[in-house]
């Protein structure tokens, strides 16, 4: 699927209302903000990770769940699998420029909460 399969879906219909629940844009939020996929978002920010990389790199995550959130991620436009033809074949994940996007407004979410309530406002 193309990258940002699901965004495409929801631009196609016009404005979206995540708070309706046929809405794409609200399955696309809940893989970001699974327990995992905001993580695996940050890990392949900086570099594309084989599975087993990312895997050590998200200390906790079970390779259930780590399988479950990259074919989510990967279904949704945000990240890309590319397989090497080898034996046994090599799978790299990287983020792709929505994924990109994304975790720029993650980040920008993160400077927020780190200033905490009290912070004036920029």
């Amino acid at each position: 699927m193309g990258e940002g399969a699901q965004l495409a879906r929801v631009e196609a219909g016009g404005r979206s209302d995540a708070s309706h629940e046929d809405c794409p844009a609200r399955e696309v939020l809940n893989h970001v903000t699974s327990r995992w996929g905001v993580w695996v978002l940050i890990a392949l920010r900086d570099a594309d990770l084989r599975y087993y990389e990312l895997r050590r790199s998200l200390q906790g995550v079970s390779e259930k769940m780590l399988a479950q959130t990259l074919r989510a991620l990967v279904h949704d436009g945000l990240v890309r699998r590319e397989v090497e033809p080898t034996t046994p074949p090599q799978v790299t994940y990287g983020i792709t420029t929505f994924g990109t996007e994304v975790v720029e407004s993650l980040e920008e979410l993160f400077q927020r909460i780190g200033r905490g309530p009290g912070a004036a406002a920029n």
